[in-house]
């Protein structure tokens, strides 16, 4: 593990230390004997998904806490492995799950093309993708990305991301031949040499990087877009008081993480079947601080939009501007962050 990156990983753990504690207990304390919750309107299973680049989502479910906080209305959880934003979006559009997590642009194309869902919840502000490339590689520039072959997982932030990063070089998806996998197989695919490129997510990425000395040929923060947690528009109108437990848990989640960086790390490394150093690396580049939805999500999103009507992504008169104010719904989140004290 770099230095950079302990320091980070390090500075990240100092910083939210000192009011964890108590924000963890005050959260804590939401899942006692609830008689408040007793005439809410509660499903009889909750599906949703789990997600290695979602580290809450792998504590929630390695702690059991969704089964402990809906235990009292005997309400079955289960739970549906996303191997990618295109996945958990799938299920989400037919149903198979009512809650699950996506890259931010992801969720808007989604959205625009149909899928009901809403943002309800910022689970990690990342950086979980860039292009990379393999130790041996002699490309040096996105330019030299031209007429090469670029492994990306269609739907997901990785293939935005790649389109996006194309288009500083002056390229477009006509320069270069995406060849469409699933993240894990592009990994596979790179390091066998059928790829020059693989638009790499996390920890597939960071497995790359530390167990095969693969190579960040192009990275940028900003167009990681965040972490979202969608939910079915069905299930926010007829659950919001489910949906406020589902959130409550993942900021419990959230906390715990920030409190116990370490054994987040080994349930990352257990989960997703990658070394402890990966799983640090990974964790380190995710800023879990900041889980409201809301206008900066929107303003990178809509920086990022042009990208979808340029590659002819949406339909044509699109209004994904639109779209995007349709998705991000801050009022679940806000009314459980601001009652847990949260930041």
């Amino acid at each position: 593990m770099k230095q950079s990156s302990r320091v980070a990983f390090a500075r990240v753990r100092a910083a939210a230390t000192a009011f964890v504690a108590v924000a963890f207990t005050m959260l804590t304390a939401a899942f006692l004997p609830r008689t408040a919750h007793a005439t809410e309107a509660v499903p009889a299973e909750l599906k949703l998904d789990y997600a290695y680049y979602s580290p809450e989502s792998l504590v929630i479910r390695h702690h059991g806490w969704l089964e402990e906080a809906f235990a009292p209305d005997h309400t079955k959880i289960t739970w549906v492995l996303s191997l990618g934003s295109n996945r958990a979006l799938e299920y989400l559009n037919s149903g198979a799950i009512q809650i699950g997590s996506s890259a931010g642009l992801a969720a808007v194309l989604a959205k625009a093309n149909g899928n009901p869902i809403r943002t309800v919840y910022i689970f990690s502000r990342p950086e979980w993708t860039a292009l990379v490339v393999r130790k041996d590689s002699n490309i040096q520039s996105l330019a030299q990305l031209k007429g090469k072959k670029i492994a990306a997982t269609k739907g997901t932030d990785p293939y935005l991301f790649t389109l996006r990063a194309l288009h500083t070089a002056g390229l477009s998806a006509d320069d270069v031949e995406i060849v469409n996998l699933q993240h894990p197989d592009g990994r596979t695919a790179l390091l066998n040499g059928q790829v020059d490129a693989w638009a790499g997510l996390d920890p597939h990425m960071a497995a790359a990087e530390v167990d095969n000395g693969a190579r960040l040929l192009y990275r940028n923060v900003d167009f990681n877009t965040w972490g979202f947690l969608n939910a079915r528009e069905d299930f926010v109108q007829q659950y919001p008081g489910a949906l406020a437990r589902v959130l409550k848990v993942y900021e419990k989640a959230r906390l715990w993480i920030a409190a116990h960086p370490d054994e987040t790390a080994q349930i990352i490394s257990s989960e997703s079947k990658v070394s402890l150093a990966v799983a640090k690396l990974q964790l380190s580049r995710n800023d879990f601080s900041r889980p409201q939805p809301g206008p900066k999500q929107i303003a990178a999103l809509k920086a990022a939009a042009p990208i979808l009507t340029q590659e002819q992504l949406v339909k044509p008169g699109t209004k994904v501007e639109q779209v995007i104010d349709a998705l991000i719904d801050v009022r679940p989140a806000r009314a459980v962050i601001v009652s847990t004290g949260t930041p």
